[in-house]
């Protein structure tokens, strides 16, 4: 499986436009090559590099495994159109929180999980909420990293 980015390269710079200095909007991705045997697509992103330990960042499942990409600027729903759910970041708000660094330059992770699990499960899921329930059901996976400092 593949996970890209239009907007950075991985192990590259997160614009600052998608980061809580700019719109804070969600990044765009692109993924690809995903097994057969996919019934829906989990997607987390979180800093590993928060002084107060993973930070995350987007928590965001049921995706159709014929979806292909991810506009850039999701609205923070609960709901999203053919049934995508998102759940709640470490801000405390559903859907996507943008790179905030307190200093430095921090990792943002993106890891994309293939399924074999129907795209059912309701929104507002935490990150470790979903991790449980995919438990045993991944197929495949991919990751994406880019940066970002202040």
């Amino acid at each position: 499986m593949r996970l890209q980015s239009p907007a950075f390269e991985h192990g590259g710079t997160i614009p600052a436009r998608y980061t809580c200095d700019g719109d804070d909007i969600s990044v765009p991705l692109n993924f690809a090559e995903v097994p057969e045997g996919t019934r829906s697509l989990a997607l987390v992103m979180d800093d590993p590099d928060a002084p107060m330990g993973v930070f995350v960042h987007w928590v965001l499942y049921n995706l159709p495994p014929t979806l292909g990409e991810l506009p850039e600027g999701l609205p923070p729903e609960p709901l999203l159109d053919g049934g995508i759910a998102q759940g709640l970041n470490s801000f405390g708000r559903i859907g996507y929180g943008g790179p905030c660094p307190p200093e430095g330059t921090h990792r943002y992770m993106f890891r994309l999980y293939a399924l074999d699990l129907a795209p059912d499960l309701p929104p507002g899921l935490t990150k470790h909420q979903l991790l449980s329930r995919l438990d045993g059901h991944v197929l495949d996976g991919a990751g994406l990293m880019g940066l970002y400092g202040r």
